[in-house]
């Protein structure tokens, strides 16, 4: 006899209920802000109430919902996905894709690159290249993982001075990443990064030599130290959007505005 199962999908309410408590959300308090009773809002986390699609777009608001995140919601609750997810080469992007490239190219002859939540580079300028062309070309096969090529130990791990440091510095980005998003790519990328780096220091020491926390990378045309700057696309309605963000690399000092500026040029 054929056993037939059925995949089992999490309540809406469940689903309603984890991120409000990820994001520290009493009833009463979230019930405020939406406009309904906290009786109701107990109701349809528990199942007992059906929210309507507006409800749980608003409640997913307040709440700072990734758009990802708010389709599955929706899905479960019956509704249709409303955020669209384009790839970043569709027509419907070629603004978005033009305004990147020229981001990029703009910041030549410093280090930039777009990528997506996980951190896999989708886009890169020219003095991201320069800056690689020191690791083997067999570790540069697309996708690209910015964290994992950084504390990899075959990747820019052995070339990073100040490992310790930015070792603890991703590895809290990807921290705050997974519990802001809920993704358990995250929480398992960063179980895999963990075990390669060592533990970073603590204490004010660890920090008063610089006003923010360098990259200092051991390059053979010069020691190269950058800092770091995330920007992430504002009101996106598209989930490819939502989770791309630009970071780029400015020069910590002249000796390394000059390195990258020659080795752009050749």
């Amino acid at each position: 006899m054929a056993v037939t199962t059925t995949e089992s999908r999490p309540a809406p309410g469940d689903l309603l209920r984890g991120w409000r408590t990820r994001r520290r959300r009493s009833q009463m308090d979230l019930a405020l802000d939406v406009g309904v009773s906290t009786r109701h809002l107990s109701f349809v986390e528990t199942g007992r109430a059906r929210a309507s699609r507006e409800l749980l777009v608003d409640l997913c608001e307040h709440l700072e919902v990734p758009l990802r995140e708010r389709n599955t919601l929706l899905l479960a609750a019956g509704f249709a996905p409303t955020y669209s997810e384009s790839r970043l080469d569709a027509r419907a992007l070629d603004a978005v894709r033009g305004a990147l490239e020229h981001l990029l190219t703009g910041h030549e002859p410093f280090p930039a690159l777009v990528v997506d939540r996980c951190g896999d580079v989708v886009m890169a300028n020219r003095a991201v290249s320069a800056l690689l062309a020191l690791l083997d070309p067999a570790l540069l096969e697309p996708p690209v993982n910015v964290y994992r090529l950084s504390l990899h130990p075959d990747g820019l791990a052995p070339h990073v001075r100040n490992l310790p440091e930015w070792a603890g510095h991703l590895l809290h980005r990807l921290e705050r990443l997974s519990d802001l998003t809920g993704d358990p790519r995250l929480v398992a990328l960063r179980d895999e990064l963990t075990g390669y780096v060592p533990p970073a220091p603590t204490g004010p020491a660890a920090r008063a030599a610089h006003v923010m926390l360098p990259l200092h990378i051991a390059h053979p045309d010069g020691d190269l130290r950058l800092y770091s700057t995330i920007t992430h696309f504002g009101a996106a309605w598209d989930v490819t959007l939502d989770e791309l963000s630009l970071e780029s690399f400015v020069p910590a000092d002249d000796a390394t505005r000059a390195v990258l500026e020659r080795l752009v040029a050749e």
